[in-house]
């Protein structure tokens, strides 16, 4: 899209150095068989404690898409990003851990996450995943409404006190709070958490956001289901806005066990289900807010389009746009640019910790059509520019 490609706003704090890191970064991970076979090769190293690895990662992809190993340290990235209109998200980015010790030592990260951006507009969401706080194969067991165990229940009422804990601080200091969305087969047991934190905490003004992924089937029916059910219960509607990230997954899944395909079936239907979405929040600004969460130019300006259709300020404080760090400053810059409320994912965690979440990213990235082959076009621009 024409109006995402001024590469220069996008990159203005990029020096060529940084540029040409970035441009071979991707250009590796442009490459499916190369990633996976790097992603699995980091996995190894990092697992079985190769002492160089640190350094290696810490300067390639770490540098590109992570603000820090701690909070304080990715606040560099913070200030940065403010300084041109775009907000941070902390993205506390530790996966693949199931013991009660960790979702516990997460759950307190989260709530110094809360504590430290208190009063900081720099800051405006808090997030975290809903496996940080349990077990996925206990949040599809509630989600099923299987019989539990005592020790189960017992289990379970901890994951309900993690999330409560959260967005009743969340609610104490007026810090906005998305819940990501996982796997199908464990968001039905996440979604009923929502809407009871939501009942609770949204009374005035949406606290407690979920996230959509409009990749799947029904999504736009439970919108409209949740929407019905806040009217009646009279509380506020947060909603983060995504495609999704986990279709290869899903289909396999749903193949292997025999259930009907929980994504739609190609890309077009995904689009129009985004698409969907977007006239489903703005038609009902009154009860619902959203956080549209795409690289995607087109939807982007689809946003853009109907806001001015509407009459819509830019700032309207019910509207952002996010993006991930590192990845598609042509749009969140030109949007801050232009007024609208934009802010990233901000990933930190000690590098070890934070190696599976690259991975996935890296893989992510590969899969998804075109979004590699943008950024190193843009890249390539903009460096091209710059010799002129």
């Amino acid at each position: 899209m024409p109006i995402f490609n001024d590469t220069k706003v996008a990159f203005a704090d990029k020096t060529d150095a940084q540029l040409r890191k970035a441009y071979w970064m991707f250009k590796m991970i442009e490459q499916p068989a190369l990633t996976n076979l790097g992603t699995s090769l980091l996995n190894f190293t990092v697992h079985n404690n190769f002492p160089f690895v640190n350094g290696i990662v810490k300067n390639t992809l770490f540098e590109q898409f992570v603000g820090g190993e701690t909070r304080e340290e990715s606040m560099k990235a913070v200030k940065q990003l403010f300084k041109r209109g775009v907000g941070s998200i902390f993205d506390y980015s530790i996966e693949g851990k199931e013991d009660e010790e960790t979702f516990d030592a997460v759950c307190q990260e989260i709530k110094d996450i809360v504590k430290f951006s208190v009063g900081n507009p720099a800051i405006p969401f808090i997030v975290f995943k809903p496996t940080a706080f349990g077990r996925i194969d206990l949040y599809e067991a509630v989600g099923k409404n299987t019989e539990l165990t005592s020790s189960q229940k017992e289990e379970w009422a901890r994951v309900v006190k993690r999330f409560d804990e959260i967005c009743k601080l969340c609610h104490e200091h007026d810090k906005k709070v998305m819940i990501d969305a996982e796997e199908s087969w464990m968001q039905d047991a996440a979604d009923h958490l929502c809407e009871e934190m939501m009942e609770k905490y949204n009374q005035e003004k949406p606290i407690v956001w979920n996230t959509i992924q409009m990749y799947r089937t029904h999504r736009l029916e439970y919108m409209e289901a949740n929407l019905q059910r806040a009217r009646e219960k009279n509380y506020f509607i947060g909603y983060k806005i995504v495609r999704g990230a986990y279709m290869e997954k899903e289909r396999a899944r749903a193949a292997e066990k025999g259930y009907a395909d929980p994504i739609q079936p190609n890309k077009d239907a995904s689009d129009k289900n985004y698409n969907a979405g977007i006239d489903f929040v703005l038609n009902h600004l009154d009860k619902v807010s959203a956080f549209f969460g795409t690289h995607n130019e087109v939807s982007s300006e689809l946003v853009m389009d109907k806001m001015k259709a509407k009459g819509l300020e830019n700032s309207n404080p019910h509207i952002y746009f996010g993006q991930l760090y590192g990845m598609s400053d042509n749009i969140s810059f030109y949007l801050s640019d232009k007024g609208y409320n934009v802010a990233k994912y901000l990933p930190y965690g000690p590098v070890k910790d934070v190696v599976p979440y690259l991975t996935r990213r890296a893989r992510e990235n590969t899969s998804v059509a075109g979004q590699t082959g943008r950024e190193l076009g843009l890249i390539k621009k903009e460096l091209e520019r710059r010799k002129k």
